[in-house]
């Protein structure tokens, strides 16, 4: 994998005449208020899941009060299990609200729930029931009942033409609904007329439903919603539209509809449940939001929907939220879940024998690091918190320990081992290679090596974010020094990474030999950019002549002109994803200290070229890269949705997107390497900066966790260059995240091994 970030001038923040105006003191360029992320109260998602033996076929809310149904009867929520209803076993097949009384429809009869006791509520048979005009309606067969007195007594008038499933107010009018008909009752009859006075079966004039087959009937504000297996028909007045897969509808397969807290319309599916806003569709499925996808009936209360399913009740919390919360909850996870070890930030993996989460010793855990000591260094600049300082300073020795470690001047080792700590050591490595481990001076520790470019690009991208922002005092000095001691290795060794064993890393190659190789010819643009950056960044921060020489011995030998092709798009099967994120790195320091102007010039067109690539992939930290080195807004919108977006579990859950009806390329944005759009992370997964969110389909059933360092950089440079704006206190309100905030997991051990060596 690879890796990188950059820093740049800092902008400033100024008021003039009540807007926001942001302006870089470098690129000289502002911003307007409408460029800025205003970071108001939004509501986050948090999903949870009650388990059930038994399918449940249907579920309701009433009074703060929670129940479910399927064949073994009601059940009520209590806290994260159901409780059986006394004397309520009978099979139930549909709950339903009315007023203040909960009505549970099976085959053997109908119960009610009155607020105080269950009782008889009528016959067997009835299918639906609904309050309209204050009388309470049902259908039973091809009739219509009306509650009289004690019990239902069937309405006069002539039987409808078909089985009415459905009853429905909607409009001051009933709506009855079968399989594959619905009509108004109007005055004792089932239907309409038409001009000519001939009875019209069909309910609207322009338009049809999506398919004659209904599964649900809902009435929400102006519209009556029809639930088909190609989607959701619409109808408002007598115009009948369908809502499908052209019109943004995720999956058109629906079985059930519900109403949201605020009107919003809730649509299962075959395959999960959507959430359809005023401003578009959110997607859930998977085990990250419920217990099995086929969600048979839907009840909301205030900021809380009720999914029913199969395997049991998911349950998706809508909680009041601004993204510096999610950066303090970020951080508490962090935390809380055990991904800090020795400075480092870790993956979490499952471990089958343990049955618990543990540490991954892994690849890259020092450049994975390294996004979480950018961060901190951010946070630091805009906060002036001694406790992002801290962090700061503590991922930097950990990142300077790593190149200590491998006794190799210049040369970092990828990730340290504990000799007999819990966790998962990692077994392999580059190209398919095994892992190789090697013992450090204190015996007490391994590290990994076959080091490749990734982490050289980590280290020099996120030290220089830490050099420019949080150092203090000798530390300046220890951050040179250790960006340039990379930078010399690299020279000596003719532009390799050269490991314990005399040879180059299977990743460590930037030498014109390597180039003329099919692999080299295919690798040379990014290469290019990548050693470019580095001995750019050690000339201009040491202003030793021995960088100067190297600069210009690359650019003798055309290594500028080779990243004008920095970003392959071809053949599809060798797109690595992961080589953004190492480009992005790069470009930033390469930008930031090259002052030719011809040769910036170049940088910038291969820079640019990239991220017409990348744009259409919606990542926030590229977005805002390219923002502060083009002086170019954008995006802003995109960034935000994706931020806010994120769940607060980091699970890496199962998720399949490609099977749904909605996929299509946003108009503007080409897609360059393959894939259709972006996958929000809400219906994919949370991500480091180094994957692909046009991915459709992936996850590991939830066996992973990632940690939100990538995130956390995104959000405080964000943060730092004005992007994105403070939260505005009048509307944040009170906040108590150890009160108000959702709970933390305890997923892996705290570390209990020895600390890490002091450096000198």
């Amino acid at each position: 994998m690879k890796f990188h970030r950059f820093g740049f001038s800092r902008f400033w923040l100024r008021l003039f005449a009540g807007g926001l105006l942001v302006a870089s003191a470098r690129t000289g360029f502002a911003q307007t208020p409408s460029a800025v992320i205003r970071d108001s109260v939004y509501l986050q998602e948090a999903g949870s899941a009650v388990a059930s033996e038994v399918p449940i076929l249907s579920v309701a809310t009433l009074a703060d009060r929670v129940w479910v149904a399927g064949t073994n009867g009601v059940r009520e929520l209590k806290g994260d299990h159901f409780e059986a209803v006394a004397g309520e076993t009978a099979p139930v097949e549909r709950l339903v609200v009315t007023g203040t009384n909960l009505w549970a429809l099976g085959p053997a009869g109908v119960r009610r729930w009155d607020g105080s006791a269950w009782s008889a509520g009528g016959p067997g048979g009835i299918q639906d029931v609904t309050l309209h005009r204050g009388v309470l309606m049902a259908a039973q067969g091809k009739r219509l009942l009306r509650w009289e007195g004690d019990g239902f007594k069937p309405v006069s008038g002539p039987e409808a033409p078909f089985e009415i499933r459905h009853v429905v107010s909607h409009q001051e009018s009933l709506w009855v609904a079968g399989t594959d008909r619905i009509a108004p009752w109007v005055r004792g009859a089932y239907g309409g007329m038409d001009v000519y006075g001939f009875p019209a079966d069909q309910s609207w004039d322009w338009g049809d439903v999506p398919a004659k087959a209904f599964r649900a009937v809902l009435g929400l504000e102006d519209r009556l919603l029809i639930a088909t297996p190609r989607g959701v028909g619409q109808l408002r007045g007598m115009v009948m539209r369908p809502l499908n897969g052209a019109a943004g509808l995720p999956y058109e397969d629906v079985i059930s509809l519900g109403r949201g807290w605020n009107g919003d319309a809730w649509m299962g599916t075959t395959r999960g449940v959507i959430r359809k806003t005023a401003s578009g569709f959110h997607y859930f499925a998977g085990r990250r939001w419920l217990p099995d996808d086929r969600v048979n009936a839907i009840a909301s209360a205030d900021h809380v929907v009720y999914l029913a399913t199969p395997r049991g009740l998911g349950i998706i919390r809508y909680l009041p939220f601004t993204l510096a919360r999610k950066a303090t909850y970020y951080e508490r996870y962090i935390a809380a879940s055990g991904q800090k070890r020795l400075g480092l930030l870790h993956k979490l993996e499952w471990d089958d024998a343990l049955g618990e989460f543990v540490r991954e010793a892994g690849d890259n855990d020092g450049g994975y690091s390294g996004d979480y000591l950018a961060a901190q260094s951010y946070r630091y600049a805009v906060t002036h918190d001694p406790a992002a300082r801290h962090e700061a300073t503590n991922s930097f020795a950990a990142l300077r320990w790593l190149e200590r470690m491998t006794g190799i001047p210049g040369f970092p080792a990828r990730g340290v081992w504990v000799k007999g700590e819990r966790g998962h050591k990692a077994t392999g490595g580059s190209g398919g290679y095994p892992a190789e481990w090697h013992d450090a001076a204190d015996a007490r520790f391994e590290w990994k090596g076959d080091t490749s470019s990734d982490e050289l690009c980590s280290h020099f991208y996120a030290v220089t974010r830490f050099l420019e922002l949080a150092a203090e005092g000798a530390e300046k000095q220890l951050a040179i020094d250790h960006l340039a001691r990379i930078a010399e290795h690299l020279i000596a060794h003719q532009w390799q990474l050269i490991d314990v064993d005399g040879k180059p890393t299977r990743w460590g190659r930037w030498d014109p030999e390597y180039f003329l190789t099919d692999e080299g010819r295919f690798d040379r643009g990014l290469q290019a950019v990548e050693l470019l950056s580095f001995i750019k960044t050690a000339e201009s921060l040491t202003g030793n002549p021995k960088f100067t020489e190297a600069y210009r011995k690359l650019v003798s030998l055309g290594y500028p002109d080779y990243t004008l092709r920095q970003r392959q798009t071809f053949p599809p099967e060798a797109i690595l994803h992961f080589e953004d994120q190492l480009a992005f790195w790069s470009y930033w320091t390469l930008l930031k200290y090259e002052t030719d102007p011809e040769l910036h010039a170049v940088y910038r067109r291969s820079f640019e070229r990239t991220y017409e690539v990348l744009r259409v992939e919606h990542q926030p930290w590229f977005n805002f890269v390219h923002r502060v080195l083009s002086g170019t807004p954008g995006e802003e919108t995109a960034s935000a949705r994706h931020l806010r977006d994120w769940p607060l579990d980091l699970r890496i859950w199962s998720f399949q997107n490609s099977h749904r009806t909605d996929l299509r390329t946003p108009p503007g944005y080409p897609s360059l390497k393959g894939g259709i759009q972006a996958i929000s992370p809400r219906e994919s997964q949370p991500i480091r900066w180094d994957s692909w969110t046009m991915q459709l389909d992936g996850g590991s059933d939830g066996r992973d966790v990632v940690e939100p360092g990538g995130w956390l950089l995104a959000y405080w440079m964000g943060r730092y260059y004005g992007f994105i704006a403070p939260p505005d206190k009048a509307s944040d309100g009170e906040w108590d995240e150890t009160k108000n905030g959702p709970a933390l997991p305890k997923l892996a051990r705290a570390y209990e091994g020895p600390d890490r060596p002091h450096l000198p």
